[in-house]
């Protein structure tokens, strides 16, 4: 039986195959103009969506109230949970189908560019190296979700994803290992790096900041941690602004949009719009009311008007309303690039530096009145403060969910987590099979090969 490409196989997708002979076939446009794949790249709607499901299973978030638990869906109560299957037979995966749908794009850009016409050749290796970050940036979050935590012990053999190439339809899915996968993410940041311009002319477009950022980000998960701290401050080198949040709590609704913002190193949003993420009670607790991230990021349904749909207690991230975009930047950032090279300090034995970066953020992030600086007596103090820092920047964003799955193999981070939905406590251990996602069931009832996660 052929293979179906799991699920991307949209119109608009197959418009940019060649034809079986060369000849331009009716009513589709084939590529052919260096034009052509840097409008592939332009389509914001595939290059930009990253995941959604991570913000529900991360321990930063908490929906209590009944009513908001009966108004998620399967699926989303099945992540909220940590179940044994989110989908249905004939459910499809959002995260799963948008970024392989993004991968087809950027392997057709792959394929093509560099034998394209009416382009420089600089626009051409331009072109190549922007597709190759964003499907690195795919690959590590598909195999971050579906795949086993990168351990170098077992990741040889511990099954990752699909991991497609060339823009070919129908290809057998078998799922190649974790470190294949972790293989071919660094090497086409480190090849796209050596060919993209140092900033970009728009955040949506990787530049050599945002490989060295997705680098970093890499290291970090593989726990090469002299390696990250280098990408980090690579990163940093070409790009350090930060947000001053003292300067919007007058006018919240003036924090700059995501192609505007000075911390974006490259613009990855939210595959859908969940409304209200209601945060847990410790991440509130940790945040402390004096916080700027808690007066602007966080709400209660009474505040601002009750914009919030859906009554509930406590506080809900609030950032993506601010400023009318109602989407939330998940991909690399300044502040990500300090607290990794932060982290990094810090497990190599340097409390003061880590704590330096730290305090760095937090200055921008408290009225002068009520900062304070943090302080910690050795390294493993300083490590849980950069640790904490993490979640208090980006709470209600999904970025806690990775943090969790690589922290286990910290046995001073790994704890069991528990929450309790419409009247049953569900509960995640630390060595759980479950911080693996299941893959749906409709893609492997489709294409047999494809094998299932334990559970």
């Amino acid at each position: 039986m052929k293979k179906y490409l799991i699920g991307v196989l949209a119109a608009g997708l197959l418009a940019g195959c060649r034809s079986f002979v060369e000849i331009p076939q009716p009513n589709v446009r084939t590529f052919k103009y260096t034009t052509d794949y840097r409008y592939v790249l332009n389509n914001n709607t595939v290059v930009e969506p990253l995941y959604s499901l991570p913000i529900l299973s991360g321990d930063d978030v908490e929906i209590s109230d009944p009513t908001r638990q009966n108004n998620l869906f399967d699926y989303q109560a099945n992540a909220y949970t940590w179940g044994a299957k989110y989908y249905s037979d004939t459910q499809g995966d959002n995260d799963w189908e948008r970024m392989y749908q993004g991968i087809y794009s950027y392997n057709e850009v792959i394929l093509g560019v560099l034998s394209s016409q009416g382009g420089t050749e600089a626009e051409k290796q331009r072109l190549y190296a922007e597709a190759l970050v964003h499907r690195a940036c795919a690959y590590f979050t598909l195999v971050n979700m579906y795949g086993k935590q990168y351990d170098a012990s077992t990741a040889s053999t511990d099954p990752g994803v699909p991991l497609l190439l060339t823009p070919d339809l129908f290809v057998p899915l078998n799922r190649a290992s974790v470190a294949t996968v972790y293989a071919q993410v660094v090497n086409d940041l480190k090849y796209a790096a050596s060919r993209l311009p140092a900033l970009p002319d728009y955040n949506v477009r990787p530049a050599k900041v945002s490989a060295y950022a997705l680098l970093a980000r890499t290291m970090l998960h593989m726990r090469d941690f002299p390696a990250a701290r280098a990408y980090a401050d690579s990163a940093l080198t070409l790009q350090s602004g930060l947000l001053d949040l003292k300067a919007y709590t007058a006018a919240p609704g003036t924090i700059p949009r995501r192609l505007l913002d000075p911390e974006v190193m490259l613009s990855k949003v939210w595959t859908s719009s969940l409304t209200a993420v209601s945060l847990s009670p410790d991440v509130l607790s940790l945040l402390g009311t004096n916080d700027l991230r808690y007066t602007l990021f966080t709400n209660s349904r009474s505040g601002f008007g009750g914009q919030f749909s859906t009554a509930f207690t406590g506080r809900a991230y609030w950032r993506y309303t601010l400023n009318g975009e109602f989407t939330t930047q998940v991909g690399p950032t300044v502040p990500e690039m300090m607290l990794i090279k932060a982290e990094c300090l810090a497990r190599g034995g340097d409390a003061p530096g880590a704590l330096a970066l730290v305090n760095a953020l937090r200055r921008n992030r408290f009225t002068a009145a009520n900062y304070a600086p943090l302080t910690a007596g050795s390294a493993p103090e300083a490590l849980k403060v950069v640790i904490d820092e993490k979640r208090r920047e980006f709470f209600g964003t999904g970025a806690r969910w990775f943090d969790q799955r690589r922290l286990n193999a910290d046995a001073a981070f790994a704890t069991t987590r528990s929450r309790v939905f419409k009247g049953t406590t569900y509960t995640l251990e630390a060595s759980s099979p479950r911080y693996v996602y299941p893959i749906g069931d409709k893609y492997i009832l489709l294409n047999p090969e494809l094998t299932q996660n334990p559970r």
